[in-house]
């Protein structure tokens, strides 16, 4: 079972996973936290700095790695996921997903057909520049990771027929972002925010899929994972560099004060 085929299986089979998004688009930084123990890392090409002229390098440093690269895309379209998936993504995520019917035709374009309508071109790093023919595309579709963010009162409304979706395999939720939709920014022990996370737990679960979030900080895995949730991110790289440095400035302050 190949890595990107482990990991699909791994969220199907409820395991807590454990990664976090690149937003720094530096190639350096990408294998450094492949190389964390992380079981994913995302290249994030909504937020993040880097474009998709940035994305190859970054998929090739964490192909060097154990982790597991999934890519944000900018938005939910066929070539934005397609480009995606044909430069070696192992799954891609979308953002404001706020429909079965757009769930579908994310599902639709993360595959092949006949189960799909993804453009088969066998000469791209995603299918091994053609080593596994014209059969290997049957293979790649069972390994790619599907994930649907939830960042919208209409998100969290479809969130049981999304994830009824087949290829949808992860219900992420966008704190930020769906907070601010429910009007209660940033307030996220709110009960309307923990009401709308509640549903989408239930909903993943009812569907044997996965239900996702964004850590703000790592002690918050506990409240998420008595709800269901089992595939976390753990902040985005340039706030863990930020934490770290402003971290060891204060230990490195509070030591030279003291003396």
């Amino acid at each position: 079972m190949t890595q990107s085929a482990l990991l699909r299986a791994r969220i199907l089979a409820g395991e807590t996973l454990f990664g976090t998004f690149l937003n720094l688009g530096s190639i350096q930084a990408a294998e450094v936290c492949g190389r964390s123990g992380l079981d994913w890392v995302l290249v994030d090409l909504e937020h993040g700095s880097g474009t998709e002229a940035d994305l190859l390098p970054q998929l090739a440093a964490i192909a060097g790695t154990p982790a597991t690269a999934l890519v944000r895309v900018e938005e939910g379209t066929r070539l934005r996921i397609g480009r995606a998936l044909d430069l070696g993504a192992d799954g891609v995520m979308v953002p404001q997903v706020n429909t079965a019917a757009a769930a579908r035709d994310i599902a639709s374009w993360l595959r092949f057909p006949p189960h799909g309508k993804r453009g088969v071109a066998l000469f791209t790093r995603g299918l091994r520049y053609g080593a596994g023919g014209h059969d290997s595309v049957d293979t790649r579709n069972e390994e790619i990771v599907g994930v649907a963010q939830i960042e919208s009162r209409a998100a969290v409304e479809a969130a049981a027929e999304m994830a009824a979706v087949d290829g949808i395999d992860v219900l992420f939720v966008g704190p930020a972002d769906l907070s601010h939709a429910l009007g209660i920014r940033g307030q996220i022990d709110h009960p309307d925010f923990d009401a709308a996370i509640r549903t989408v737990a239930d909903a993943a679960k009812a569907n044997g899929k996965a239900a996702g979030i964004m850590l703000w900080k790592p002690e918050e895995a506990a409240r998420y994972a008595a709800m269901g949730y089992t595939f976390f991110s753990l902040s985005t790289d340039g706030a863990l560099l930020n934490a770290a440095v402003r971290g060891a400035l204060q230990g490195g302050r509070a030591a030279t004060t003291s003396t």
